[in-house]
């Protein structure tokens, strides 16, 4: 066991001149990704008051999330080929160049394609982050490092809702973006300045998936497009297409050997797909809340951007710190990560409801309780899918828990956006016809959260 005094000696050793600057550094590239989202989503109604698009909010965080699952897969190649300093400094190009398509965009699918940009640096970034610690710090002070940058996410809920709010307030939410612009600059500066011209790393070159990855791409965008073309029979093509590609996506992988996700993770019959479907279904079913949350917040219950960026990151702030609490629970795996889930089911219901009808504290309540969900469940369920898989799969096995929550985000925006345009929402939130029409957007993923929770109580028997 490390003693307390050895503690206080390594984080000392990481203050130093030479290794904090370096810290610093890595902060700042896990900062980008982690506060993009709660700034973006505080932002999202003011953007759309601008230049329209109330139908699209789901698809720019959908773009988000392939981007940064596409550089999340290949960062590791590219790090290889062109060496690390030169992969992170791509990296930080893409998502400045993001950032600043994003505060340019004239209209909301332009915002979009900005957004996937931003996911394409963000990913790589956090991605290539975690890499760099091999090579810019001693081996006895990596714990300290991870912990710190695990820390970043928590500051991330505190202030991003403030930056993005304080935007809103101003008017003027192109200049959250060139904010951030200018911060990916100071990134990509100090990259060159801090990171080691190379890495020494002898494993082969990883491959890229690029059939699993279009059939991802193709599948998210399908769905994302149902409900935006006034035909119900053509919508409902487009929603079926899109979950055909959710399974040639699980198909091709279990045909290349796992090279995206193992072998398993598409047969629900198993701990590993239970597992696996438990995280894709409920961040499914919960996205859609950060996604058109605020703007029904502000619409209906007459919240600021400021306090509806607040209220929804009670979903980030009440998992935090409920992983915290019982970080030390032992031998009730099992029992944890059915309670988890059920906190979520019951949060997202309760809170399917107080968005349109409810008020503000009962919102808070019902998304603190399926964070807290989250917090209860994600380390056992984590820690069973692991478990199940052999040694060789392992490693694959913990980058894809990471790589499903974002699967399952990315389809969950797109089928929030999806249903938004069937329910007449392209204009935002009507005072008068919102209510009925939020019970039925929120209301809707609870089947999907359902699915997710039946699929937890498996895990939880086996586990």
């Amino acid at each position: 066991m490390t003693s307390d005094a050895e503690t206080a000696t390594g984080w000392r050793e990481l203050m130093k001149p030479a290794l904090i600057s370096r810290f610093a550094f890595l902060c700042l590239g896990m900062w980008l990704n982690a506060a993009d989202a709660l700034v973006t989503i505080t932002l999202t109604p003011t953007i759309a008051g601008e230049i329209g698009g109330f139908q699209f909010f789901g698809w720019s965080v959908a773009a988000f999330l392939l981007g940064a699952i596409v550089a999340g897969v290949c960062s590791g190649r590219l790090s290889m080929e062109l060496g690390l300093r030169p992969s992170i400094a791509v990296g930080g190009v893409a998502y400045a160049a993001g950032c600043t398509v994003s505060a340019l965009a004239p209209d909301f699918l332009i915002f979009v394609a900005g957004r996937l940009l931003q996911g394409l640096g963000a990913g790589a970034i956090a991605a290539l982050c975690y890499v760099a610690i091999n090579g810019m710090f001693p081996q006895r002070l990596w714990v300290r490092v991870l912990a710190g940058l695990a820390g970043v996410w928590g500051v991330a809920t505190l202030l991003g809702p403030l930056i993005g709010g304080i935007f809103a307030e101003l008017d003027w939410w192109r200049g959250a973006f060139w904010f951030f612009a200018i911060q990916s600059l100071l990134f990509i500066a100090a990259t060159f300045a801090l990171v080691p011209a190379s890495v020494q790393r002898d494993e082969p070159r990883p491959r890229i998936p690029l059939p699993q990855l279009g059939a991802l791409i193709i599948g998210v965008t399908l769905i994302a497009a149902a409900g935006t073309t006034g035909t119900a029979l053509l919508d409902g093509a487009l929603g079926v297409g899109g979950l055909g590609g959710m399974a040639l996506l699980l198909w091709l992988d279990r045909r290349a050997g796992g090279v995206l996700l193992p072998r398993s993770a598409g047969d629900l019959t198993s701990l590993i797909g239970a597992g696996y479907f438990t995280i894709f279904a409920l961040e499914a079913a919960t996205i859609g809340f950060s996604v058109y949350g605020p703007a029904f917040l502000q619409g209906l219950q007459g919240a600021s951007p400021l306090v509806s960026g607040y209220v929804i990151s009670a979903i980030a702030a009440g998992w935090t710190v409920t992983a915290m609490l019982v970080a030390g629970v032992q031998n009730r795996d099992g029992f944890m990560i059915r309670l988890g889930a059920v906190c979520v089911v019951v949060g997202l219901a309760l809170g399917a409801w107080s968005l349109p009808y409810g008020g503000l504290w009962v919102t808070v309540a019902a998304l603190t309780l399926a964070g807290m969900g989250f917090g209860f469940s994600w380390a056992f369920l984590s820690k069973a899918i692991i478990g199940g898989l052999s040694e060789a799969e392992r490693p694959l096995g913990s980058s894809a828990v990471p790589t499903a929550q974002m699967i399952g985000g990315a389809v969950g925006a797109a089928g929030a956006s999806a249903l938004a345009g069937l329910l007449g929402l392209s204009d935002g939130v009507d005072p008068v016809t919102g209510p009925a029409a939020g019970l039925k957007l929120f209301g809707a993923v609870i089947p999907v959260a359902l699915l997710g929770l039946l699929a937890a109580w498996r895990v939880g028997r086996r586990g």
